[in-house]
């Protein structure tokens, strides 16, 4: 899949204002529409020419677009970073006006997931021009260790605004938020009354934060279940040994059977993500092979060499 520049398709620059980008869209548009344009690719140019202007009209997708796309170019290969998107409040797009269908991979890998999001029944309208604020959807990172004993963290997100000049620009919002205890991957939290401000007296909307674990831990999670690699000795997997292994509610004496393998699993039962029914902690082997750097190691990988018969590929007729 390859990088979009939509600056670049509606020939605007990276600073251009909100009223330029519209312009430049209702020009391109009249010169590409298949019904009046000559020009052979005219279809393919507006569906294109579409899509940039779905998100560089809309300051959320544009604040978000500009923070990832400072990193490519047009054309390079791409695939989103993970959680490229977190911090970012976005509206909720289950309108009709934010239909997306038709668009290409690129956008889909972008904005799909933010649509999905979306819950129904965002802002509602009556005849007296009361109108209940729009629900908004942001993306969190937070450590594993937060759903096995909850916490409360700060949270700073990234409201997009449109400044009175026509540019878009980020605020700040820092957010004191409650991680409730056994919270899972792709689950959301609701903060009443914390969306966009209601018109006429209605009450404000909803914000509705979408849980995403630290993709840099040394954890990996499936569902309710907790996955770790655990480097051991040889002699610890050839021997048996009881180690000490971290798991997100603290250390544990974890017992390696002796004859143990590289990649063999271990399964500590109920320590995964707390629930009324825990997932497991599973924890893969893998034997670390000490250095042959100095004298004395390398004739203990001699001695060992004389001493077993063994080889490692036996049986792949090589």
């Amino acid at each position: 899949m390859e990088f979009k520049d939509y600056y670049q398709i509606m020939g605007v620059k990276k600073d251009a204002t909100q009223d330029e980008i519209k312009r430049a869209y209702r020009k391109l548009a009249r010169k590409y529409h298949p019904d009046v344009s000559k020009e052979a690719d005219a279809e393919a140019k507006f569906k294109e020419l579409g899509e940039a202007y779905e998100v560089l009209k809309d300051p959320e997708k544009r604040a978000a677009y500009d923070q990832l796309g400072s990193q490519y170019r047009a054309g390079q290969e791409f695939r989103p970073p993970p959680d490229w998107d977190a911090g970012f409040e976005f509206r909720d797009f289950s309108g009709a006006e934010h239909d997306m269908g038709g668009f290409s991979d690129f956008f889909e890998s972008l904005f799909g997931g933010a649509a999905r999001r979306a819950q129904p029944g965002g802002a509602r309208r009556t005849r007296e021009f009361r109108m209940r604020g729009e629900d908004r959807h942001a993306k969190v990172v937070v450590e594993l260790e937060d759903s096995y004993r909850g916490a409360t963290r700060s949270i700073t997100l990234q409201v997009p605004e449109v400044t009175a000049d026509g540019h878009v620009r980020t605020r700040a919002r820092t957010l004191n938020v409650r991680i409730p205890k056994g919270v899972r991957q792709g689950q959301q939290i609701r903060l009443a009354g914390q969306g966009g401000s209601g018109v006429g007296g209605s009450p404000a909307g909803d914000l509705y934060l979408e849980i995403e674990f630290n993709p840099n831990s040394r954890y990996r999670v499936e569902g309710a279940d907790v996955y770790m690699t655990l480097p051991v000795a040889p002699w610890e997997a050839a021997l048996g040994a009881t180690v000490k292994a971290p798991t997100p509610a603290g250390p544990v004496d974890l017992k390696i059977p002796p004859n143990s393998q590289g990649g063999q699993k271990l399964r500590l039962k109920g320590r995964g993500i707390p629930a009324r029914e825990p997932g497991d902690f599973y924890v893969e082997l893998r034997i670390a092979l000490p250095r042959a750097d100095n004298e004395q190691a390398r004739q203990a990988y001699e001695t060992m060499q004389r001493e077993f018969a063994f080889n490692p590929r036996a049986g792949m007729e090589v």
